[in-house]
């Protein structure tokens, strides 16, 4: 007997399926299909199996679900689109079909549902790889994105960055007032990221070092978790990603605004309300979430206005040739891209200089990058021309995973380069 598949997500955004005239532009930018050169790469193609999905005339077969995970969520197709037509926006809608229908795989619901939601335990795990990474790769110094896929990530010639002895929130209080009696200007809290909490907690302590230096009361909530990013927009999991979002906005009300250092994480968040708002108070909670939500370089180009005085390097970094790489969800999603630019160029002890096509795709993608590393690490080869042309010393990013991938990228091709998050830059 035939299954009948029900599309409530594909159904609520299916009109933007029309929107795609298939003129086939988006060849030229797709990251993905710049390597593969295959139709279902395409954004084009994309939306044309999704339309036969709907029609029933395809299925959520082993080869769909390929299909639409091959998809690194860039927006560069949507960015160059003549109609503008947000197939990303699709493509999470249809895995989250997909799991409406056919659930998730065991180790995905393991990983998912029992481990990431849960802070305490997730931390617990990560420490135990990090004992098995010290024993099994103690030189290790690249990386991979989201930590659930730890393991699964090892063994492919990947650079695995050293996992921190210790977190965020066990180096920082959970309240961070401001240092020398300054006045409060705001009160904000701080979202770690998963990242940035268990790998690199160094930029958290630049971040709130930085910010309670310029009159910022930081709060690192304890009841924060993952912003739910591999869960509800790459495996299509809402159920529990709303489950992770609730916390979330519990974990964060009542403060000025959220400040973030990975793009990702914050385009997840602002996302909430996108994909998650099933009734209207999570519509309208999600909504003033989402509005708090800054990343890190925003908040002080838009939010403090900082002069450019109280931008300096330090000194083990000046003289440094340093160029930009913007991460797809900084700039394409979030609409941050001369904020990180004007920060970069009030260093005067740096020499900044632009690189071409800082806004192409580095191919990390969240859980992309770790399922599909080879076809990752071919996307990643078109910026190391880039990358070499600025004869930079070091690279900067403001996401995390964009960092992991670049180290990994520079580390292969044997070149000098370093990759740093932009607030590793500050004195």
């Amino acid at each position: 007997m035939k299954t009948t598949i029900r599309f409530n997500e594909l159904d609520r955004v299916k009109d933007d399926l029309e929107k795609c005239i298939r003129c086939g532009f988006c060849a030229s930018f797709c990251p993905v299909y710049r390597v593969e050169r295959d139709e279902s790469s395409l954004s084009r193609g994309k939306s044309r199996i999704i339309k036969g999905l709907l029609a029933g005339e395809l299925t959520f077969s082993d080869e769909m679900v390929t299909i639409l995970s091959k998809c690194t969520t860039c927006m560069t197709c949507t960015e160059n689109c003549p109609t503008n037509t947000p197939i990303p926006s699709l493509i999470v809608a249809a895995r989250a079909d997909k799991v409406a229908n056919k659930g998730l795989s065991f180790v995905n619901r393991l990983i998912y549902r029992q481990i990431v939601p849960h802070r305490k335990l997730f931390g617990n795990i990560v420490r135990i790889a990090s004992w098995i990474q010290t024993i099994l790769f103690p030189k290790s110094t690249g990386g991979i994105r989201h930590l659930p896929f730890f393991l699964s990530g090892l063994g492919k010639g990947r650079h695995v960055p050293q996992i921190a002895g210790k977190f965020v929130r066990q180096l920082t209080s959970e309240v961070n007032e401001p240092s020398h009696e300054k006045q409060i200007k705001f009160t904000v809290g701080y979202f770690t990221g998963c990242m940035t909490d268990f790998v690199f907690p160094e930029i958290g302590l630049h971040i709130i070092r930085f910010l309670t230096e310029n009159g910022v009361k930081v709060i690192v909530p304890r009841g924060q978790g993952c912003c739910g990013a591999p869960v509800f927009l790459g495996a299509g999991d809402f159920d529990t990603g709303r489950k992770m979002a609730d916390a979330n906005v519990a974990a964060f009300k009542g403060l000025d605004y959220i400040i973030t250092d990975c793009a990702t994480c914050a385009s997840a968040m602002k996302d909430y309300v996108k994909y998650l708002a099933d009734t209207e108070d999570r519509k309208q909670e999600y909504a003033l979430f989402a509005e708090k939500i800054k990343d890190i370089t925003e908040f002080l180009v838009d939010v403090l206005k900082l002069p450019s005085s109280a931008y300096q390097v330090s000194s083990e970094l000046k003289g440094k040739r340093v160029t930009w790489h913007e991460p797809c969800h900084l700039g394409r999603h979030l609409g941050v891209k001369e904020q990180p630019r004007k920060i970069l160029r009030s260093f005067t002890d740096i020499d900044y200089i632009e690189m071409s096509r800082a806004d192409r795709c580095c191919g990390m993608g969240g859980a992309f990058s770790i399922y599909y590393y080879d076809l990752s690490k071919k996307i990643a080869e078109e910026k190391i021309a880039d990358i070499k042309s600025t004869d930079a010393d070091i690279i900067v990013t403001d996401c995390p995973g964009c960092q992991i991938q670049l180290t990994d990228t520079i580390l292969r091709h044997d070149m000098p380069q370093k990759v740093m998050h932009i607030m590793e830059l500050f004195k």
